[in-house]
C-alpha cells in the first residue's frame, strides 16, 4: 500500500468546495474510477462520488494529499452506494455496442 492510501485512509477527511458552480476541490480522494466531459465517477474516504455536469475537465490532481480539482459547469454531485457503482466495461461490450 503506497504511503497516500495509508494517510487517507488513516485520517478519514473529505472536504467539497465549489466556486461559483465553475470549479470544485475535493479532498479524501483515493482514486478515480472514471472521467469524462460530462461526468466523474471518484472514489473517496466517504464512499463512491459522482460528479456530472459540462465540460468537465481535471484541473489539479494531487495523488500524495489526495485532491483533486475539477473545472466546467457542475449540474449534479452526490455519493452513491458500492452495490449501484456503474459496472466497469470489458473491451468486447464496448467494441459491440
Amino acid at each position: 500500500m503506497d504511503k497516500m492510501s495509508t494517510d487517507v485512509e488513516t485520517i478519514g477527511n473529505s472536504t467539497i468546495s465549489i466556486n461559483d458552480r465553475k470549479s470544485i476541490v475535493i479532498s479524501g480522494v483515493k482514486r478515480i474510477d472514471s472521467f469524462n466531459d460530462e461526468e466523474f465517477l471518484l472514489e473517496t474516504t466517504l464512499g463512491y462520488m459522482v460528479v456530472k455536469g459540462e465540460n468537465l475537465e481535471i484541473i489539479k490532481l494531487d495523488t500524495y494529499q489526495g485532491n483533486v480539482s475539477i473545472k466546467g459547469k457542475f449540474n449534479n454531485l452526490g455519493y452513491i452506494q458500492e452495490t449501484n457503482k456503474p459496472k466497469e466495461e470489458g473491451l468486447f461490450s464496448k467494441l459491440f455496442k
